[in-house]
């Protein structure tokens, strides 16, 4: 009477209630391939070919292949190509690289730094001058300048600061350094997380105003 009801034949409705469960599905999911791969006679050179050099298009490698093969492979078969050689690429193919992007905005940042000049080769009367560069640069329009100074220090900063900003003519929001000792100091002697100094804050503070 239920199959009747349920419009079913008696051997299914026997199927349903003989579970536990009736809501559990019966047929087991394939996860075998039921008919031929028609790309069987290429895909292993194909791979072989990516993983050499991944930056391959996936038409010009399809009509590399196929070249001189007849009508084994049909042309129909490069968008099936196609769809293997990505999901090839997303599941085994090279780390993209991580860009991140920025999107300065003008007179918002000033980015300092400090670069040893011994490298270059300047010298004075046949002495090597032995000095770094306190550099400058607003990112947006990429103006810098740039004052030597003998050490990486709260002194040369001040001084730097001090130039570049008389130069410049105005005070930018941001001042943008590295983790340097000038501008940092380690917070405990086996952790790696770093704070502010607080002369280097006291200097830009003080232009600022």
């Amino acid at each position: 009477m239920s199959a009747i009801k349920a419009g079913m034949s008696r051997k299914t409705a026997g199927k349903y209630l003989g579970q536990k469960n009736v809501m559990e599905q019966r047929r087991v999911p394939h996860t075998w391939r039921t008919l031929k791969d028609p790309l069987e006679g290429i895909w292993p050179q194909a791979l072989a070919l990516l993983r050499e050099a991944p930056e391959l298009e996936a038409k010009a490698l399809f009509e590399h292949l196929t070249e001189g093969r007849g009508d084994e492979l049909k042309p129909g078969l490069l968008r099936t190509f196609q769809r293997r050689v990505r999901s090839w690429r997303l599941a085994e193919g090279p780390e993209k690289e991580v860009i991140f992007t920025q999107d300065p905005k003008p007179g918002d940042t000033l980015a300092v730094d400090w670069t040893d000049m011994g490298g270059v080769g300047i010298t004075i009367q046949g002495k090597s001058l032995v000095h770094k560069l306190f550099h400058a640069v607003l990112p947006y329009s990429n103006w810098e300048w740039a004052v030597r100074c003998s050490i990486e220090s709260v002194l040369s900063l001040r001084g730097g600061l001090k130039a570049t900003l008389e130069r410049l003519g105005r005070v930018p929001r941001e001042l943008l350094t590295d983790h340097s000792s000038t501008a940092t100091h380690q917070l405990k002697r086996a952790g790696a997380e770093r704070g502010f100094n607080e002369e280097y804050l006291g200097n830009p503070a003080h232009l600022r105003h």
